[in-house]
């Protein structure tokens, strides 16, 4: 599997973030869209999020190196944990499916709370739960252009693997990727 997939290449600074004409508000009142949102910017912007985080995490590891060890640690078994879950027990997966960010908040509260065991809560706070942050408003108020709608029809149709999209893949979101690309195609067929 890892020899098929791809790195997405990193977006020029202008593209992600062009400015404010290309942010808005998302509408609240329709999560379905906004969710797509978010999964596209995921998608189309990866490697520019991975770097942020990276940034972050390398300041924030710098200033307390085993905290932040810690605290990828504890995330990562949590991740991993409820991964297994959602894979093996039916009630998780269909949360999972139906409810991806309230998922990733359960994941971020069991790490939060099992670091506040071991007196990391404010690596976790600055060098985990900052970078997510700092993704997800971006992800959310980020407009999507024809060159990020074009990649995530690629990816979704699987002709590209990439890291986010197996990502997508565990948190069981890449089958509303399936059908708004079906639904993208169609709609370029009939014109």
């Amino acid at each position: 599997m890892a020899a098929k997939m791809e790195l997405a290449p990193l977006r020029p600074w202008d593209d992600f973030y062009p400015g404010l004409d290309r942010f808005s508000k998302p509408d609240f009142g329709d999560l379905t869209k906004w969710n797509n949102r978010v999964i596209s910017n995921l998608l189309y912007y990866q490697t520019n999020y991975f770097a942020v985080a990276v940034v972050v995490f390398l300041i924030v590891g710098f200033l307390n190196p085993f905290g932040m060890f810690l605290g990828g640690v504890v995330v990562s078994l949590v991740f991993m944990g409820s991964v297994w879950a959602g894979e093996n027990q039916a009630m998780v997966k269909n949360f999972k499916k139906k409810n991806p960010t309230l998922f990733i908040i359960g994941v971020m509260a069991t790490s939060y709370f099992l670091l506040s065991l071991c007196g990391g809560v404010m690596v976790f706070i600055f060098g985990i739960t900052f970078p997510l942050l700092l993704i997800l408003i971006h992800a959310s108020l980020r407009l999507r252009n024809i060159k990020n709608r074009l990649e995530n029809n690629i990816e979704g149709v699987g002709l590209k693997k990439t890291p986010m999209g197996v990502i997508m893949d565990l948190l069981d979101q890449q089958e509303e990727q399936m059908n708004k690309v079906r639904d993208f195609l169609e709609s370029k067929l009939k014109k």
